[in-house]
């Protein structure tokens, strides 16, 4: 049995009907997941998919509007789990780790979206219970970041014009710095399925 897992996280329709989609990073995250699932599955890795849900919100992570989901395209094999979270990362509203241990695994990859939030937080505490992390960098998905002193009714329109707004690129190699050596490796998804030597970026 393997003793990895990879844990696609939030790659659902509830992104895709908000309007800042438009400027996400990675609009083809699904082949990206879907590359990644396939190597996962001829290894013999478990594959456990996460959505986010905030019942009762009435927006589009509230269940009851029909898209917390995953996006077209993917789909669990029989028997790989799917989990719904409400909390950022992974762990803490679910049984994830409880299923990993059970399962005897021990490295955990990672990808999804949001780069800095959902997957950033899954792998710095799946880091902290113990476990070998990889953050696999071009299989997630990130947005221009609004400065925090913007009002939280400010339009996209304000948002993207503010000279403060982080683009994706910073806050994907933000991320990258802060979890590189210290709560996960960061890997490519051609370095994790094979298609190039781990170390290079291709």
């Amino acid at each position: 049995m393997s003793r990895a897992a990879l844990v696609v996280i939030d790659v659902q329709e509830s992104f895709r009907q908000r309007p800042i989609w438009a400027y996400a990073s990675n609009p083809d995250i699904v082949g990206a997941v879907d590359r990644l699932v396939a190597a996962a599955r001829d290894r013999g890795d478990l594959v456990v998919w996460v959505l986010h849900a905030e019942p009762g919100s009435g927006g589009v992570f509230d269940p009851a509007n029909g898209h917390v989901r995953l996006i077209d395209g993917l789909a669990p094999a029989a028997g790989e789990p799917t989990l719904v979270k409400t909390s950022h990362n992974a762990f803490t509203t679910t049984n994830l780790q409880q299923m990993l241990t059970l399962a005897g695994i021990r490295d955990v990859t990672v990808c999804g979206i949001r780069t800095e939030q959902c997957v950033e937080t899954t792998a710095r505490v799946g880091c902290d219970l113990g476990y070998e992390m990889t953050f696999v960098t071009d299989a997630t998905v990130t947005f221009p970041t609004p400065h925090r002193d913007l009002p939280e009714t400010a339009t996209l329109a304000e948002i993207l014009a503010d000279p403060r707004t982080l683009s994706t690129d910073e806050m994907i190699a933000r991320t990258e710095y802060a979890l590189a050596g210290r709560f996960a490796t960061v890997r490519t998804v051609a370095e994790v399925t094979g298609a190039v030597p781990a170390g290079a970026r291709g």
